[in-house]
């Protein structure tokens, strides 16, 4: 568990790394949101999203960044991390009666009931996001492609179908696109009974940001660059 844990964490920093020279970049893992300062929560070991932001803004301290979290389960752990830096926006979309009791309040939280359907999801998703992303002004996005929003997922309480997810999905990565916006996807959440189902719904984000990252704005790479800065590369 240390070493997965561990593991999970350097690949989102690697990823986020990618992203600035690739202008999309995943993992397949991460999106581990629960996690507090000191203690983990929801299945969440580290913040993998927070250390690999910290990472980066050592060597960027002015590198500003969003992370759109799309997991059914509200970000907690992130937006507390990150609740005293403007650097940070976090904007989450998730259900208003599910995991965890406790919300934390973020940038933008999108509360949604128990049986929110595709139309209903993308409806809210799409007249949110893009004033999110005009707002956050950010260098870097971080997107938690989570798999639980799913109908038959054991504790997403959503009414999500496939197409529906695969449609967010792209909602999400050609906004980040037309923006030019480096972006980092990590996993996140999906308990469907059928491992199948889960696998399916991963699959997609990943083919769908393969797809796009043909045509992705070139990001600027003087901003970032693995290692540290453009200058200390040379």
């Amino acid at each position: 568990l240390v070493a997965r844990a561990c593991a999970s964490v350097g690949a989102t920093c690697a990823a986020a790394e990618a992203a600035f020279v690739d202008g999309v970049a995943a993992t397949l893992g991460g999106g581990t949101h629960h996690a507090a300062a000191d203690a983990g929560s929801g299945y969440c070991v580290f913040n993998d999203v927070v250390v690999a932001i910290r990472r980066l803004q050592a060597t960027d301290p002015g590198l500003r960044v969003i992370v759109i979290d799309a997991d059914v389960h509200q970000g907690d752990g992130t937006a507390a991390l990150t609740a005293d830096d403007r650097r940070v926006f976090t904007y989450s979309i998730h259900g208003a009666k599910n995991f965890p009791a406790r919300k934390v309040p973020g940038s933008v939280d999108i509360a949604l009931p128990d049986g929110t359907d595709d139309a209903t999801y993308l409806r809210a998703l799409i007249e949110s996001l893009d004033p999110a992303l005009d707002d956050a002004r950010a260098d870097l996005a971080f997107y938690l492609a989570g798999a639980d929003p799913f109908h038959r997922d054991r504790w997403g309480r959503f009414a999500l179908t496939k197409k529906g997810l695969a449609r967010r999905d792209r909602f999400v990565l050609e906004a980040c696109r037309r923006r030019g916006l480096p972006t980092t996807i990590t996993m996140a959440g999906g308990y469907a009974p059928r491992i199948d189902d889960i696998v399916d719904i991963h699959a997609a984000t990943i083919r769908i940001a393969v797809d796009l990252s043909r045509h992705w704005v070139a990001p600027d790479q003087q901003r970032h660059t693995p290692g540290g800065t453009a200058s200390d590369s040379g």
